[in-house]
């Protein structure tokens, strides 16, 4: 059998940037992908496709990222600047100082090249109008940090690198899963152990990326380190991430790393299936939730909907869905808002219920009537007069309840009253594999495994107990890519 240069374990955005970058600085490239083919594509295929990275503005990106954009749509867009600072405060903000300081600075001094890179490799970028701007004095403004999308989203993204890794000439192998590393006595890996269906074999080469995921589609491995009753809650993308690629790297000593117990987990619509559909894709998220509130089961408010832009809170707030009676809520918006809602809660397989009345839409949800309508007062008396304004954090607060709405806090007081009922989905795990910045795996010794390297979900240390929304694939390419590289110059240097 041939022996290959560098050998990529997965299909998903981390993957396939690592096999593009190992590809086109010399490597002989094979990519292993665990699913069938038409499950192709690892969780990236089921993500909205949205890309956060530092940048200086609107004129800063048009040029090699937002390429097709045309003078018209320029004039309709307001985009603030997302600098180098912004982005390493938010993302230490929401990982409470606990992000790898090493790793976080790599993954925003190279998100904007990046960026340019994937443009480079006919990845196509538009700006995210459905769903993260407003309409404010005629213009679309942009918030919350992660505004850019890949065309198609995250299923566009993986066909267009799956495009470009064939025309560049890179195998795929589909139905083919890594289960095991090969090493030599000096403990350089010297290949992979593969399962398919016709059986098990091994696959020489000079080095190895993994690129496969979490743990998160592993109902055991859930709940062995996220706690009791994970198990139950539903998966929003691939059935495919067991955990193996991370498994097979602890199994020849490389180092645990970053925080096991918590994931990026979800607000999902509780008709939802176990694993993601590759036909709604994202759009069973439910993430409007700062328009209006969220109630358990008990008809009782559980969060601040308004604490922060959407996108550093909805990744922490799936957690604590999990956490209320029947891991099971409900979002309530009325007039005022629903006409703002996100294109998801549009979809057919929605699960919503409709009311002149707060008591009526409690009856049909199968709540206490009389409960949800005394919370809703209650939430109703305390917003304050501040002016409102969506595209900002306003400051439109509540005053005297627990918990507060921090901003954004509109009284629900316009019928028909809309409510959407919801679940947790969860998306990835946040423990992973130690990696240097070369993207080598560390043993436990601190120790780079020679040949070894990983990128995308199974990178520990940079999301703790949160997530700034944008940044999983932001991470996936610039990791990613920057394996490839490291790969292929490892190759390189044992050819000379």
């Amino acid at each position: 059998m041939a022996e290959y240069d560098v050998v990529v374990v997965g299909c998903g955005n981390a993957a396939l940037c690592a096999a593009l970058s190992a590809k086109e600085n010399g490597a002989n490239v094979l990519v292993l992908e665990r699913a069938p083919e038409d499950e192709k594509g690892g969780n990236s295929y089921f993500t909205a496709g949205g890309f956060r990275f530092s940048h200086d503005g609107l004129d800063d990106v048009v040029e090699d990222i937002l390429t097709d954009l045309s003078d018209a749509e320029r004039d309709q867009i307001v985009l603030p600047p997302h600098t180098r600072e912004f982005f390493y405060d938010q993302l230490m903000e929401v990982t409470k100082y606990q992000s790898d300081e090493d790793l976080a600075n790599l993954l925003i001094d190279r998100s904007r090249p990046t960026m340019a890179w994937l443009r480079s490799h006919n990845i196509r970028f538009v700006p995210m109008f459905g769903r993260q701007s407003f309409i404010v004095d005629g213009k679309h403004h942009f918030y919350g940090g992660v505004n850019i999308e890949a065309v198609g989203g995250g299923a566009g993204l993986v066909e267009a690198e799956l495009a470009e890794a064939q025309k560049m000439g890179i195998e795929i192998r589909y139905g083919t899963a890594a289960i095991g590393l090969i090493q030599a006595n000096d403990r350089t890996v010297t290949g992979v152990k593969v399962r398919a269906k016709e059986g098990y074999s091994e696959i020489p080469c000079k080095a190895v990326i993994l690129a496969c995921g979490g743990f998160e589609s592993n109902p055991e491995m859930r709940v062995r380190y996220l706690g009791s009753g994970w198990d139950l809650c539903r998966v929003r993308g691939t059935r495919h991430n067991m955990g193996e690629g991370i498994n097979m790297a602890l199994a020849i000593g490389a180092r645990p790393y970053g925080n096991w117990s918590s994931c990026h987990a979800c607000e999902w619509d509780i008709s939802a299936p176990p694993y993601g559909d590759r036909w709604v894709l994202d759009n069973f998220q439910k993430h409007s939730y700062p328009l209006g509130i969220m109630v358990n089961t008990n008809c009782e408010r559980f969060v601040d909907e308004g604490a922060d832009y959407r996108n550093l809170t909805y990744a922490k707030y799936g957690r604590e869905i999990m956490a209320q009676p029947n891991r099971t809520c409900v979002q309530i918006f009325d007039q005022q808002t629903v006409a703002m809602l996100r294109d998801e809660y549009r979809i057919r397989q929605v699960t919503k219920a409709e009311a002149d009345t707060i008591e009526e839409l409690a009856e049909q949800l199968e709540l206490d009537p009389q409960k949800l309508a005394e919370t809703v007062k209650e939430y109703n008396a305390a917003c304050g007069d501040q002016p409102y304004n969506p595209a900002i954090l306003d400051g439109k607060c509540t005053t005297g309840i627990e918990p507060p709405k921090s901003n954004w806090a509109l009284p629900i007081n316009k019928p028909p009253y809309v409510a959407f009922v919801c679940t947790t989905g969860i998306t990835f795990t946040f423990g992973g594999l130690q990696v240097n910045t070369q993207g080598e795996v560390q043993d436990m010794t601190d120790q780079s495994i020679p040949g070894l390297y990983a990128a995308g979900e199974l990178v520990g240390g940079l999301f703790f107990e949160n997530y700034p929304g944008g940044t999983g694939l932001m991470s996936g390419s610039v990791f990613g890519k920057l394996a490839g590289e490291s790969a292929a110059a490892y190759t390189t240097s044992l050819a000379n």
